[in-house]
């Protein structure tokens, strides 16, 4: 072999775009799990991987699971049961622990991702010096979706300037970060027994812990349901303040990253009255002969 050639060779090896495994953690899902992997499996960039971890489901969400993967037999669809626990975090962690792309992706059973998604966590993952990143979302079963889409992108990019881009936040519906990253943190992460805290800003907290770069990729897009609209206000305020928690567990007393909960606090109302006007509009027949 030639001296041209291998240089060439370790050229194409240097610049071999990252393996993406995604890792769907998922508990009692048979509602939304399907087009949660028809999204997966119709990208522009195929995964290396599509993981999806059941996590003692009572309903289909496995048997739907395995239909898919007799429906699309040229897709790496994989489904693993993690019995041990209940909960996401260990459901999680068991997912990223058995993934074997470079990098490993993590949304949720009710993300339905972009066609280029793959594609655009590897541009992220170009850059060596990025550990972890995260994007927008779209409410998908929301009125107004691209406006919603822009205002989420810009109440992100405006956190990463109010902590002054000393923390970035994984969002857990649409995040992704190296295997070696993982690897470096999964013994640090909190295991969260009360369920207490956000676990994706847990793991972005255990990442600055140790110097890990995590990019902001606005191309990176996630759908993702408005369901959590459907919690009671005590239980919706329960979910706002877990940010509180995973702060204080981490000692964590920056004033300005108690922003996201100022805006979660304030949208819930008019949020909640939209999107119920919005089922009600979707769930009514068309008329016929323009009647």
């Amino acid at each position: 072999m030639s001296p041209e050639k291998s240089s060439l060779d370790a050229f194409d090896d240097a610049v071999q775009p990252a393996a993406v495994s995604i890792v769907i953690p998922a508990y009692n899902e048979e509602s939304v799990i399907r087009q949660c992997l028809i999204a997966a499996v119709y990208q522009s960039v195929p995964a290396h991987e599509i993981i999806v971890v059941d996590n003692m489901s009572k309903d289909r969400t496995a048997d739907i699971v395995r239909q898919m993967q007799l429906e699309y037999p040229e897709s790496p669809i994989v489904l693993l049961s993690q019995d041990q626990d209940q909960g996401l975090i260990p459901t999680r962690n068991y997912g990223l622990d058995h993934a074997t792309g470079g990098v490993l992706g993590r949304i949720d059973a009710d993300s339905v991702l972009e066609p280029d998604w793959v594609e655009q966590v590897q541009k992220a993952f170009a850059d060596e010096s990025v550990h972890a990143a995260t994007g927008p979302v779209v409410y998908y079963d929301m009125p107004m979706r691209r406006f919603g889409l822009k205002a989420d992108d810009k109440m992100r990019q405006f956190m990463l300037k109010l902590a002054k881009h000393q923390y970035h936040f994984l969002f857990g519906s649409n995040m992704a970060l190296r295997r070696s990253a993982w690897e470096t943190i999964r013994l640090d992460t909190c295991r969260d027994e009360k369920d207490e805290m956000h676990e994706d800003i847990d793991l972005s907290l255990h990442l600055a812990d140790h110097e890990l770069r995590i990019q902001y990729w606005p191309q990176m897009v996630s759908g993702m349901s408005a369901r959590r609209l459907e919690d009671s206000p005590r239980d919706y305020r329960y979910y706002v303040t877990r940010f509180d928690r995973t702060y204080k567990a981490h000692n964590v007393k920056k004033m300005a990253l108690k922003a996201p909960m100022v805006v979660f606090f304030s949208v819930y109302f008019p949020a909640k009255l939209l999107r119920a006007i919005h089922t009600v509009n979707t769930a009514q027949p068309a008329r016929r002969g323009g009647q």
